[in-house]
């Protein structure tokens, strides 16, 4: 499977949805704290690591 940027984007986002629809669907917390504090959370630290990952894709590919 060759990842770019529509493939990525794709995984990124259903992985984030899958992880707060399962927060919002077992009632752990209330929805209104799911969507402003744990989604955005799950964003960013989503985003600093897909960037983590391709740079050492690109360290591995390279050496």
């Amino acid at each position: 499977m060759e990842f770019n940027e529509l493939t990525t984007g794709i995984a990124f986002v259903a992985i984030i949805a899958l992880g707060v629809g399962g927060m919002i669907a077992t009632d752990m917390m209330q929805t209104d704290d799911v969507l402003m504090m744990v989604a955005p959370s799950m964003i960013a630290f989503g985003a600093i690591m897909l960037g983590i990952g391709v740079k050492f894709g690109e360290y591995r590919a390279t050496n």
